[in-house]
C-alpha cells in the first residue's frame, strides 16, 4: 500500500482524508453463524461466517489500528471494493481487536438498506443509555432517530467502534444524515461504492484481489490435503485471487470426504465449464444461504439495484464487457456507435461511471492507454446469469467493437500497444462462438489482428494470437476451412520472424498444400501462402527452390491481382533481394523496368508505403551485389533515414537496413564506421530477437568478419 493520510476537522469530531487510495488484500475462513437475537445482538458482527483466518491484510489493520491508540483522534474509515474481497472480514478483524485489545464497545450495523440502518443505530443508542420513551419516539417519528443516536454515542462513557457494513447504497447513509464523526469513538464502513464524493472527509482504503502466494495459501489453509502450493496457485489464477471465490472453492474441496478432490482436478473442471456453479457449491455447508456469500449473486444485488435506479444501461455495459476477456480493454473500444445494439452511445459514459462507482470493474493505464479491467470470476457469473436471447447480440456487438479497432489492411508501422491489448478479447470472442456465421466473423477479425501485430514487428504476438485462433476457429469450422487455413499460414508466417524455420517449413508447405487442392494454385490465398513460404527457404540454405517458388507467385499474382497490386510488388522487390548478381544482371537486361521498381512501387502506392520503402531497400542491396558501392551507399543511408521516420527506430527491418549500410561503408574504406553500425545491429537484434536467431548469427558473423579484415565486398558485374 502507499499514500498519505491528511487529518482536517468533521461534524462532532476529527477524522481523516486521504491523498490516495490505499489498496488492500486479505481472505477470511468462516465457520459457524452467530447468534444474533437478543438486546445485545449489536454488539456481535452480523455477519452469518466468522473469518477463522486472514492473509495479506496486516498493513490496514495496522494503519486503522492508530485510529485507537491513546492521545489520537477518532476517525471515519471506509473500506471499499468490489464485491467478495472481504471487506466485512477486514471490518471483523479489526472489530475484536478494538475489543480484545483496546477495550473498545464494539457495535455492528448492517447499513444494507434503511431499516436495518435504522433498527441497529437505535439498538447501538440503546446501548449507549438511550430510554425507552426516547427510542419510542424516534422508532414513531417524533423525533429524529439519527440525532438520538449520535447524542447518545458522542455521550458514550467509553470509547467505541461502530461498524457499518453493506454500505452499499452511501444515500442511505447521507439521508438523515446517519454518517457522522465523534470525539468518542471510531467508525468503519464497508461499500462498494468506490467515489470520493460520497465519503467526504473519510479515510479510503482499498480493498482489492489477493498476491498469488497468499491466494495459494488460502486453499492449502482450508484444503491442506488436496494438493501442492504450486497446483493451488494454478487454481487462484483461475479464480482471479478473489477472496471469496477462493474460500468457497476451498470450502469445496474440504468438504469431500467419500471421494476427495485434488486441487488438479477441480483446476480442470473449471475449465470445463459452469465454472460459477462449480465455486459456489463450496457454499452448500452453509446454514443459511446469503447472496453476499455465492459468487453467482453477489454481484446480482448491485445489477437489481441498478434496475430499480433507472440505469439499465450499466446492465447492459456489464453484459457486454462479460462477453470478452479479464484483460484491460482500451477505453476507445467503447467509444463507437456500433455500440448502439446494446446501449445508447451517449449513456455509456453514464454506464461506465455506474460501474466504476460501484467497484464492478476499474480503470487502469497501461502503456500511456486508458483502459478498464473487470474481474474475471465477476463476468463469468455475469455471463452466465445473462438471459437467454441476448448472448447473440452482444457478441455480435462486441465483434463490431473490435473491428472497428483493427485496422482494416494492415500495414507496416510502429508498434501499437492497443493491438496487444485486444488480442485476449477477440481470442475470447472465438472461444465463445460454436458455429457459423459467428465463428468466421471472429476467426477472420483474429487473423487479421494478428497480421496487424506482425506488421508493426511484435512476431511473438502474432504467433500466439494467430496460433490461438487457428486452433479455436477449426472446433468451430473444421480443419480446412478457408479462414483456418489463413490463420494457420499467419502463425507460420510469424514463427519465420520468429527464427523458427524448422517449424514455420513443415507448416506452411501443409497449409500451401490444401489451400492449392481446395482453393486452387492462383487462389491469393494460396499465393500468399507461397509468398512466405520461399522466405523460409530462401533463409534456410534452399535458395534456388525459393527463387523458383517466387517467381510463380510472381507471374500468379500479376494475372490474378495485376501489376499494381501492393502483394505483387511486394513479390516483384523480393526478388531483389533473393537474385545472385549474375541473375539481377539478366533480369534486367530482360525486363528493363527490374530496376525501376522502387519508382514504380511509389507511382502505385506512393513514396513512403512501406512496400516503396522495401523495393528501395532492396534496390540498395541489388547495387551493393553488383558491385555499385557508391550508389549503394547513398541509397541506403536514405532508406535508414526513411524507415525511422516512417515505422519508427525500432521497427525489425530498420537494423537490415543498417546491416547493408554498414556493408557499403566498408565497401568505402569506412570500416570504423561499419564496426560501429554492426555493433547496432547485433545489439538490437539480440535485444529484439534473441543471442540464438538466425538473424542474430549472421549479423555477429558479418561483425566477426568485418572486425578481422575477412571480409570481401563483391566485385562490379556487368549489365547492371
Amino acid at each position: 500500500m502507499s499514500g498519505t493520510m491528511d487529518g482536517r476537522a468533521a461534524d462532532g469530531g476529527r477524522v481523516y482524508q486521504s491523498a490516495g487510495d490505499q489498496r488492500i488484500t486479505e481472505h477470511h475462513h468462516h465457520g459457524g453463524r452467530p447468534a444474533t437475537d437478543g438486546p445485545d445482538s449489536v454488539r456481535r458482527p452480523a455477519v452469518g461466517r466468522t473469518p477463522v483466518v486472514l492473509r495479506d491484510r496486516s498493513e490496514v489493520l495496522t494503519r486503522l489500528r492508530e485510529g485507537l491508540t491513546s492521545g489520537r483522534a477518532a476517525g471515519v474509515y471506509v473500506l471499499h471494493g468490489m464485491g467478495g474481497c472481504g471487506k466485512t472480514a477486514v471490518a471483523q478483524a479489526f472489530f475484536d481487536i478494538a475489543i480484545r485489545e483496546h477495550g473498545r464497545v464494539g457495535l455492528w450495523v448492517d447499513a444494507a438498506d434503511r431499516a436495518g440502518l435504522r433498527a441497529g443505530m437505535l439498538a447501538a443508542a440503546a446501548d449507549r443509555g438511550a430510554r425507552d420513551g426516547e427510542l419510542l419516539a424516534a422508532h414513531q417519528g417524533h423525533r429524529p432517530a439519527a440525532d438520538l443516536a449520535w447524542q447518545y454515542l458522542d455521550r458514550s462513557p467509553e470509547p467505541w467502534l461502530l461498524v457499518l457494513d453493506n454500505a452499499d447504497d452511501p444515500a442511505i447513509l447521507r439521508d438523515g444524515s446517519w454518517l457522522r464523526g465523534s470525539p468518542r469513538g471510531t467508525v468503519l464502513v464497508t461499500t462498494r461504492r468506490a467515489a470520493a464524493r460520497w465519503w467526504p472527509g473519510a479515510q479510503l482504503q482499498h480493498i482489492g484481489v489477493l498476491p498469488r502466494e497468499d491466494a495459494a495459501r488460502v486453499l492449502c489453509d482450508l484444503a491442506p490435503y488436496s494438493g501442492t502450493l504450486e497446483e493451488a496457485a494454478a487454481i487462484a489464477d483461475r479464480l482471479g485471487r478473489l477472496p471469496l471465490a477462493l474460500t468457497l472453492a476451498g470450502g469445496f474441496l474440504a468438504q469431500q470426504v467419500i471421494d476427495p478432490w485434488t486441487m488438479d482436478h477441480y483446476g480442470r473442471r473449471l475449465e470445463e465449464g459452469e465454472a460459477v456453479a462449480l465455486i459456489d457449491r463450496g457454499a452448500d455447508a452453509l446454514t443459511e444461504e446469503d447472496p453476499r456469500h455465492l459468487v453467482g449473486r453477489t454481484w446480482q444485488l448491485t445489477l437489481d439495484a441498478f434496475e430499480r435506479r433507472g440505469l439499465p444501461e450499466a446492465v447492459s455495459l456489464l453484459r457486454l464487457l462479460a462477453r470478452l476477456a479479464p484483460e484491460p480493454l482500451p477505453l476507445s473500444v467503447l467509444n463507437r456507435p456500433e455500440i448502439s445494439a446494446v446501449l445508447p452511445p451517449g449513456r455509456a459514459e453514464t454506464a461506465l461511471g455506474a460501474l466504476l462507482d460501484h467497484s464492478l470493474t476499474q480503470l487502469v493505464d497501461l502503456a500511456g492507454l486508458r483502459c478498464v479491467h473487470t474481474h474475471g470470476v465477476l463476468l463469468d457469473a455475469v455471463a452466465a446469469a445473462t438471459p437467454p436471447g441476448l448472448p447473440g447480440v452482444l457478441d455480435a456487438t462486441a465483434v463490431r467493437l473490435l473491428d472497428a479497432a483493427v485496422p482494416a489492411r494492415p500495414a507496416a508501422g510502429p508498434y501499437d500497444p492497443r493491438l496487444r491489448l485486444l488480442a485476449p478479447h477477440v481470442l475470447t470472442l472465438l472461444r465463445r462462438a460454436a458455429a457459423p456465421p459467428g465463428a468466421g466473423d471472429a476467426l477472420a477479425l483474429a487473423t487479421r489482428l494478428a497480421t496487424a501485430l506482425h506488421r508493426t514487428g511484435d512476431y511473438l504476438s502474432a504467433w500466439e494470437t494467430a496460433g490461438a485462433a487457428a486452433t479455436l476457429g477449426a472446433r468451430a469450422l473444421g480443419e480446412e476451412h478457408r479462414l483456418v487455413l489463413a490463420a494457420h499460414a499467419r502463425t507460420g508466417r510469424s514463427l519465420f520472424r520468429l527464427g523458427r524455420y524448422a517449424e514455420a517449413e513443415p507448416l506452411l508447405r501443409r497449409i500451401r498444400a490444401a489451400q492449392s487442392r481446395l482453393l486452387g494454385a492462383d487462389d491469393p490465398d494460396t499465393l500468399d501462402t507461397g509468398q512466405g513460404l520461399q522466405l523460409v527457404l530462401g533463409n534456410n540454405g534452399r535458395r534456388e527452390e525459393a527463387v523458383t517458388l517466387l517467381r510463380s507467385v510472381v507471374a500468379a499474382r500479376e494475372v490474378v491481382l495485376g501489376a499494381g497490386h501492393p502483394a505483387t510488388l511486394r513479390s516483384r522487390t523480393s526478388l531483389l533481394a533473393m537474385l545472385t548478381a549474375v541473375e539481377i544482371a539478366a533480369e534486367a537486361e530482360a525486363d528493363d523496368t527490374f530496376l525501376a521498381l522502387p519508382e514504380t512501387c511509389a507511382a502505385h502506392l506512393g513514396p513512403d508505403h512501406a512496400v516503396t520503402l522495401v523495393a528501395r531497400h532492396n534496390h540498395a542491396r541489388a547495387l551493393f551485389v553488383l558491385g555499385h558501392h557508391r550508389a549503394a551507399d547513398d541509397e541506403v543511408r536514405q532508406v535508414v533515414e526513411d524507415y525511422r521516420r516512417v515505422l519508427g527506430p525500432d521497427y525489425p527491418v530498420v537494423l537490415g537496413a543498417l546491416q547493408l549500410y554498414a556493408q557499403t561503408r566498408a565497401a568505402l574504406g569506412h570500416s570504423d564506421a561499419a564496426l560501429g553500425l554492426m555493433a547496432q545491429v547485433v545489439a538490437g537484434r539480440e535485444r529484439n530477437l534473441g543471442a540464438d536467431h538466425h538473424f542474430t548469427a549472421v549479423s555477429r558473423e558479418l561483425r566477426e568478419k568485418l572486425a578481422s579484415g575477412r571480409w570481401r565486398p563483391p566485385r562490379a558485374v556487368s549489365g547492371g
